[in-house]
């Protein structure tokens, strides 16, 4: 029978249209919406009413007193809960009684539209009529208090219930949970128990999920698996499921597994929560294996089972595997699940393999918003930018919506090269979308700018931003680094204090990092200070960064100290603490710290190897470089970059070119720094030619050379006097902007004094914008080669007067320019002001001079004096000086003191044997002179053949002594007795008493004339047009019959004679040279 509330109401129904109030009327519009009313608040699942009332009740609409439309408050289901409770006060007026069904659906309403005020009302109607004992409501209302968070009524009404259902305890324990009050949830768990509840697998299910939400205490987690084990659930899904899900989302893989197998029965919830637990936890191959038993055990996964592992592939980068799962799906067909396609799209992307996520892409049935930001974030993590955007755009002509998370990856797609103009689009796109506010986009958006170089547009952008996320703070800041502008850095740090946003452990690096680019150690001390009062000295990230910035600015034992007293080994500090002591030359500090962290047991990466590959290029330890290149190989580092680069460098200081090659060659990608430690390797042991070969093949690769790069390519032009191609090179240092950096001068100035043009290497001095201490040095040293010492002595008075110091290069230039010219007390008076006037202690190649100074002037006892008194012990630069000194002199006796001395240090240099042999000649001591070239013989001592050589229409051309061997030698010959016989015709003597014993002549053969530097200097005259000077280079010392000869043919033939010898320059014209005959 149906209740009286039932038979009114459907009485109610069968009433004609006139016999209702004036104020309702028939609305055929309004019958659906209204039938889903009177079913949910007026008849109860099941009612009688339904069947008896449905169509009748459809001839009528309430109107007036009950409301139309969708009020603010509607239930799950569209129905508005506000109708209801009008409905409910129309039928009390009229004496009509509502059933407990009635109430419960307008509580359920009450709960899903969040009234607690008229859930309230409705609990004071139920409480008059008597229906508060009735389960249904009851349960509704613990419901409606529970997710309100008023657990003060709800356990108020709880106590006041005395038959209390499992659902009731279910539901005040699951409020509390909700609440995260995990003890009170526990006593009324255990206060069910006592009161000889027995839970009921739903409830324990409900409590278990509660608590995976609601992150409870461990303690409680394991006393309700207690009991699930006492009451004989353990074998059951419904609770099985939710505890293996919970063990595993907290990290007890092995609990989880165990429940897991205890499992009477398992459905597809429970391999999902399984192989999920295993993904997330890093067990990947675990994860497969589980679903390859499945497999085994004849059970066909679900889609939810195989996205699971899909994602277990992903995380734990299960290529091969995630192939295998993809050939399933494909077999299975269960590419028609959305969810599965995207977790395929996702392993690809790990890999970056975006052309089979495309393919996986173009064969979905559908796509959804997480296809889109999956691949869209894909694209711009692997700097795709290009098809990011494409797939942003092609996301919104489908309709869907990408979130802030694919808005911040496509920001930095474009970040990451440049793209300001999409990256400005997506801007526009977040302000419409209402997300430019979302911290991640902000700091994206700023981000942008700051790499795309628009830092005035970041700096306003960062002030319309939210100052209270430090983030934001520290993007500016690593700008400000950037830029080397350390001013603003600090202007940014102290608003950041000022404004109380608390640094973190991002922040004090960035501006630490700024200090050390610029070199202001001082304020980066201010910042550890402030770095020890906030506490993140201990913080491993902090640590390493201070510990860089002191080893970078030579504050090694302060960075030292950082080291030592950190809890935690960490690779990058030790690594910057290595690299510090490389980049400013304690090598071998710099070789202990690395061993030291490899006993350690700290895995080094590869800073650390390339550090301690350059350490061993600084000290030439070629043996424990091969080692560390061997550890590199092992490691896998043998591709890296800056491994290659340190063994390039490594190689070439210590000769070994051939092995600096094939480390050339086998990197995979070059920068400026690999071609310029190969060109500056070949250069600096002597391979010049080879060098510039290196620098035009680097050109030809089309890379940029840097200032580095033309500095060894103009060295190695100057070395061989190759005048046109360091023109030529001038002329791409011009084109490029770097002609006018001061370094570029300085090798300008070289270059051309080297190849003999001292009038444009004076014009390049002239032009300099700024000069340097080198700029003079290199101007004094070139007129100090050419023979024009009183210009060099008045460049250095010059320089003294601009307040520049003189340092160790100068006084050896100076010194220089004295020798040449004969100044000799001037030379002295210079040599002893500089520890004097300038506090420069001199070094060898200082006393050398001096010895050369007094030794080219014949004071032959005054130099022996002056090296018996030297404070330093001699070397041998300094007894090869006086010794030479002796051979032009003639003077027997000091000469064979010296040789003595110079034999003793260099027993197998040639030069000591041969100079002393002329000695002997010159005397006619032809006994003495026989038993040295037998000594030579002896020791095996080759002396070092005479070459010089001369440039003809970009052909360099080499000359030996008495040469036959030249495709013009013949015609050489006959114009060099033509030559001979005008120069005699003028006055010239052969010089015949040194031929015997010439420093280049081995043969006793008369012809002086054939020294390989005449044949050079008569191939010029036939070869070069007049208006070309002659310029000869030769790697000995010319001789006194050459060098008088050279003077004749510049007057006979008209042409100036340029020739650099191992000595310096001679200029001849007109038939004088620029050293006055004095060299």
């Amino acid at each position: 029978m149906p209740s009286s509330s039932s038979s009114l109401f459907l009485s109610f129904c069968r009433l004609s249209a006139p016999r209702f109030p004036p104020k309702l009327a028939w609305r055929p519009e309004g019958w659906v919406h209204r039938h889903a009313l009177l079913f949910k608040f007026s008849v109860g699942p099941g009612s009688r009413l339904f069947a008896s009332g449905y169509a009748h009740s459809a001839a009528c609409e309430v109107s007036g007193d009950l409301p139309n439309g969708e009020p603010e408050g509607s239930s799950s289901d569209g129905i508005p809960w506000r109708d209801g409770l009008a409905l409910l006060g129309w039928m009390e007026s009229r004496g009509i009684r509502a059933d407990c069904n009635t109430y419960a659906g307008l509580l359920e309403s009450c709960l899903n539209a969040g009234s607690l005020v008229d859930a309230k009302r409705i609990h004071g109607r139920v409480l008059k009529l008597g229906l508060i004992e009735e389960d249904v409501i009851c349960l509704r209302l613990l419901d409606v208090y529970s997710v309100s968070g008023d657990m003060c009524d709800a356990v108020r009404l709880f106590d006041d219930v005395r038959n209390r259902s499992g659902a009731s305890w279910n539901s005040i324990i699951v409020g509390f949970l909700l609440r995260k009050q995990s003890q009170r949830a526990l006593h009324f768990f255990f206060r069910m128990l006592r009161e000889c509840r027995e839970p009921d697998p739903n409830a324990l299910a409900s409590l278990l999920r509660a608590s995976s939400e609601c992150n409870v205490s461990w303690h409680l987690v394991q006393q309700i698996h207690a009991k699930i084990i006492r009451y004989g659930f353990s074998s059951n899904p419904v609770v099985g499921n939710p505890l293996v899900d919970l063990y595993s989302k907290n990290g007890y893989v092995d609990l989880a597994s165990l429940v897991f197998e205890e499992l009477g029965s398992r459905d597809s919830v429970t391999w999902v929560a399984m192989l999920s637990g295993l993904s997330q936890n890093g067990l990947g191959e675990e994860a497969f294996l589980l679903y390859d038993h499945m497999h085994r055990l004849g059970i066909i996964p679900t889609p939810y089972v195989f996205s699971s592992v899909l994602s277990a592939c992903t995380k734990c980068e299960l290529l091969n595997q995630g192939k295998q799962l993809h050939a399933q799906a494909f077999k299975w067909g269960l590419f028609s699940e959305t969810f599965v396609s995207n977790a395929l799209i996702s392993l690809y992307s790990r890999y970056s393999d975006m052309e089979s996520a495309g393919k996986v892409f173009g064969g979905m049935l559908c796509h959804d918003g997480v296809t889109y930001n999956s691949l869209i974030s894909a694209h711009a993590q692997h700097g795709n930018s290009d098809c990011a955007i494409h797939f942003f755009r092609d996301m919104q002509l489908s309709g869907f919506k990408p979130d802030s998370v694919t808005i911040a990856g496509l920001l930095s797609a474009c970040a990451s090269i440049g793209d300001i103009q999409n990256g400005m689009q997506l801007h526009s796109y977040a302000l419409k979308s209402g997300i430019s506010s979302d911290i991640i986009i902000e700091g994206s958006l700023l981000d942008l700018y700051v790499k795309c170089a628009k830092i005035e547009t970041a700096h306003k952008f960062f002030h319309m931003t939210s100052k209270d996320n430090v983030v934001l703070w520290n993007v500016m800041l690593v700008a400000y680094g950037q830029m080397g502008n350390l001013e603003e850095s600090f202007k940014l740090f102290h608003k950041m204090l000022v404004a109380r946003v608390e640094p973190n452990q991002y922040t004090y690096p960035s501006v630490l990092r700024t200090c050390t680019t610029v070199g202001a150690v001082e304020l980066g001390e201010q910042v550890h200070a402030l770095i020890l009062k906030t506490g993140y000295e201990h913080n491993i990230y902090v640590s390493s960064v201070l510990i860089d910035m002191y080893s970078k600015c030579g504050r090694h034992e302060t960075a030292r100290d950082i080291l030592k007293r950190m809890t935690e080994d960490d690779v990058v500090s030790w690594t910057a603490m290595i690299s510090g002591y490389a980049q400013h030359e304690f090598y071998l500090e710099a070789l202990r710290l690395f061993e030291e962290m490899q006993l350690r047991g700290i895995q080094t990466d590869n800073i650390g190897l390339s550090s301690a590959i350059s350490a061993c290029a600084g000290i030439q330890a070629i043996q424990q470089g091969l080692q560390i290149h061997a550890q590199a190989v092992l490691l896998g580092y043998s591709k890296d970059l800056s491994i290659g680069n340190a063994l390039i460098n490594l190689y070439a200081r210590c000769g070994r070119l051939r092995d600096a090659y094939s480390a050339f060659n086998t990197m995979e990608t070059r920068d400026e720094i690999s071609w310029n430690g190969l060109i500056s390797g070949f250069s600096q042991n002597g391979f010049f030619e080879e060098a510039l070969k290196l620098f035009a093949h680097m050109n030809n690769e089309g890379l940029k050379a840097n200032l580095f790069t033309f500095g060894s390519a103009i060295s190695a032009a100057a070395n061989i006097t190759d005048v046109k191609q360091g023109k030529q090179i001038h002329a791409r240092m011009i084109k490029t902007g770097y002609d006018s950096e001061v370094e570029a001068g300085n090798v300008l100035i070289t270059l051309y004094s080297k190849c003999g043009s001292i009038e444009d290497a004076k014009m390049m001095f002239s032009l300099m914008p700024e000069r340097n201490e080198v700029s003079w040095n290199a101007m004094i040293t070139g007129y100090s080669q050419h023979g024009d010492g009183q210009e060099a002595l008045r460049l250095f008075d010059l320089m003294n007067q601009e307040g520049l110091k003189p340092n160790h290069v100068t006084f050896v230039a100076v010194l220089s320019a004295c020798s040449h010219v004969g100044l000799v007390n001037e030379g002295i008076n210079y040599f002893e002001s500089m520890n004097t006037l300038h506090g420069i202690i001199p070094r060898p190649e200082h006393y050398a001079c001096a010895v050369d100074i007094l030794g080219r002037a014949g004071q032959l006892d005054r130099a022996r004096r002056f090296i018996e008194e030297m404070p330093i012990d001699p070397d041998a630069m300094l007894w090869r000086t006086l010794l030479s000194a002796c051979r032009v002199h003639k003077n027997i006796e000091i000469g064979e003191f010296a040789a003595e001395h110079l034999l003793q240090l260099e027993p197998h240099e040639s030069a000591t044997y041969v100079l002393l042999s002329n000695i002997y000649a010159v005397a006619r001591k032809w006994d003495c002179r026989d038993r040295m070239r037998q000594m030579m013989k002896d020791r095996g001592v080759k002396k070092e053949p005479g070459r010089s050589w001369i440039e003809v229409e970009n052909s360099l051309h080499a000359f030996f002594v008495g040469d036959r061997l030249h495709p013009l030698a013949n015609d050489i010959y006959k114009f060099l007795e033509h030559l001979n016989d005008k120069a005699t015709e003028s006055g010239y003597k052969q010089d015949k008493e040194g031929f015997l014993h010439d420093t280049e002549q081995e043969q006793k053969d008369p012809t002086v004339y054939i020294h390989s530097e005449k044949l050079a200097v008569t191939f010029g005259l036939i070869s070069l047009s007049p208006e070309i000077p002659i310029r000869v280079i030769k790697n000995l010392r010319v001789c006194n019959d050459c060098h008088t000869w050279m003077k004749f043919v510049s007057r006979i033939m008209d042409r100036p004679i340029v020739v650099r010898d191992s000595y310096r320059f001679h200029h001849f014209k007109h038939g004088s040279c620029s050293c006055s005959d004095y060299w």
